[in-house]
């Protein structure tokens, strides 16, 4: 039996799939104390069920995508040893930066030694600044983390209670920028994501379950729990991921859909063509900055069914916050939900309270209470209709949507909708005929994030770097330097990297899921001197494939 949990802002949902089937479902509140809606959610599932008689549990989170979208982390100094060339103005101009003179070359070679002295004014300026987590991030570091440990260790041994994260552990591939942007969330968000996982623990002690525990990346894949707490900020978008996921397992196979999950807190948008989910070809994009962080195209409208609504003069208003339940549930204000309470598309909550919440924003102005629920509505279902097609814009120009557009030798947008989450019922239908296409609300819809994270299909990656001239290897996520045995091809060098992937597998316990490898980049350079060839560099990258395990409702087992 597999378990998958999706802990969201407002609710924690959960599902025990049996093979193909549902066996249970659970949607409690999320609390403070996460420890208690995991508990909550887990005892729902496992009623009369021996916690030994699961085998795999996966979890969604929002955690980290809160505490960046809501900036509730401590602030992080930034060291940076970006070596000679590019200036990285944008950088200098920020107060939270310091620039160390120390350099690695593109092939992993000192060519500029650090300075202890330096070391020295870049501490001092950590503790004049009063910061307590550092980011160290050098441009080739992936290459030879040398620097990178010597500067991590430098401030550790001064400050052992800081946090320090280095680069080439939290984005193991090249541009600077986005390694940057990797390690200084990754710092930033560390100390609360660990919470989050111990709490993790902590609900499976309980219970006795000894199966393996999985976190649901922003790309559809996963990575066991304690590998996830070296890179929390890998879960970013992990929600949105889930509800995709959930969305590719509910309907038959080869459907193309816009996917729209309406929650408390937001509408996450994603797109799946012909059965596959569409990647982000640049990567996450948090705020204005892209991230090395692999991530499905995916958005998310700040509005929800506990999204606050107030009048303002004569005009309703939606917020993009929320503040408690909706107002039929005991909360505080009118919320979309007690518009469709009002209208009679939902059974959620107390009409009476509901109607209530109406009359207090229309009565002022002379609305009665089911022209205010109309209204409000509306005023959902405008916001999340433009940014559909604000987002189609975007999706159009990923390479991966020209390729589907090629293949159905038309132009074409998705005709599907497909609604999941709480308020899908209430407002679905109404984007769909808003856009021309044809609601879906599949089965299990409200907890089809919780089965998204149930049926990921586990994910490892690994890029190789070999330089044939100096007889060395590098393996970036391991941040591992090796020397070559022999003579390398472009073979040879992608037979590497493929035994490194197994390695990992290994190390993670994810071999049984490495039925087959992906290439998914294969660069070839020449090192030429003095007009001759005197060796090769080779970047390769391999992957396990992203996806599901199967299809809720196949009539077969889900797959391994």
């Amino acid at each position: 039996m597999y378990i998958g949990i999706d802990v969201g802002g407002t609710c924690t949902d959960a599902v025990l799939l049996d093979g193909d089937a549902v066996r249970a479902t659970a949607k409690v509140e999320t609390q403070e104390d996460l420890l208690l809606s995991l508990g909550d959610a887990l005892d729902n599932l496992l009623k009369g069920i021996p916690g030994d008689k699961i085998e795999r549990v996966v979890f969604s989170t929002t955690i980290v995508t809160n505490l960046i979208a809501e900036k509730k982390y401590d602030p992080v100094g930034v060291l940076l040893l970006p070596g000679p060339g590019r200036t990285f103005m944008e950088f200098r101009k920020q107060d939270d930066v310091f620039f160390l003179t120390g350099a690695i070359d593109y092939r992993g070679r000192e060519i500029i030694p650090l300075e202890e002295s330096e070391l020295a004014k870049a501490l001092q300026w950590l503790e004049d600044k009063g910061y307590r987590r550092v980011a160290v991030v050098g441009k080739f570091s992936t290459r030879n983390n040398a620097h990178e440990l010597q500067v991590a260790q430098y401030i550790t041994q001064h400050h052992p209670e800081w946090r320090v994260e280095m680069g080439h552990r939290a984005g193991g591939k090249l541009n600077f920028p986005r390694r940057i942007a990797n390690t200084v969330l990754t710092c930033a968000t560390s100390d609360k994501y660990h919470y989050f996982a111990n709490a993790v623990r902590d609900a499976m002690a309980r219970r006795d379950i000894s199966a393996g525990v999985f976190i649901l990346k922003a790309d559809g894949g996963t990575l066991p729990l304690t590998a996830s707490e070296q890179v929390p900020v890998e879960t970013i978008f992990s929600g949105p991921a889930a509800s995709t996921l959930g969305v590719q397992a509910l309907t038959p196979s080869g459907e193309t859909s816009l996917v729209v999950d309406i929650g408390g807190t937001t509408t996450d948008l994603a797109l799946i063509l012909s059965g596959q989910p569409l990647l982000a070809s640049r990567g996450a994009k948090i705020g204005d900055r892209f991230t090395q962080v692999r991530a499905l195209s995916v958005h998310s409208v700040p509005v929800g069914g506990d999204s606050v609504v107030e009048r303002v003069g004569k005009e309703l208003i939606i917020y993009s916050e929320r503040v408690g339940h909706a107002y039929c549930l005991g909360g505080p204000l009118p919320t979309p939900t007690d518009a469709l309470r009002v209208m009679g598309m939902t059974q959620i909550g107390d009409e009476d309270r509901a109607r209530e919440a109406m009359v207090r924003l229309g009565a002022p102005v002379g609305m009665g209470p089911m022209e205010v629920a109309h209204t409000i509505v509306g005023l959902v279902i405008n916001t999340v209709v433009t940014e559909i097609e604000q987002m189609f814009v975007e999706w159009e120009q990923e390479p991966a949507y020209r390729v589907w557009e090629v293949m159905q030798k038309k132009k074409l947008r998705p005709q599907n909708v497909v609604g999941v989450g709480g308020g899908a019922a209430g407002f679905v239908p109404q984007i769909a005929a808003r856009l021309g296409c044809t609601p879906i609300l599949p089965p299990y819809a409200p907890v089809a994030n919780a089965i998204g994270a149930a049926v990921a299909r586990p994910t490892l990656q690994v890029n190789l770097l070999a330089d044939t001239e100096r007889q060395i290897f590098i393996v970036e996520e391991e941040g591992h330097q090796g020397k070559l045995a022999g003579k390398l091809d472009e073979i040879g060098a992608v037979e590497l990297a493929k035994s490194w992937l197994i390695k990992r597998a290994e190390k993670m316990n994810l071999l049984e899921y490495v039925q087959e490898i992906e290439i998914t980049n294969r660069d070839v350079f020449n090192v030429v001197r003095d007009w001759q060839t005197t060796g090769r560099l080779y970047h390769i990258s391999v992957q396990t494939p992203r996806g599901i395990l199967g299809h809720i409702g196949s009539g077969g087992r889900l797959m391994k």
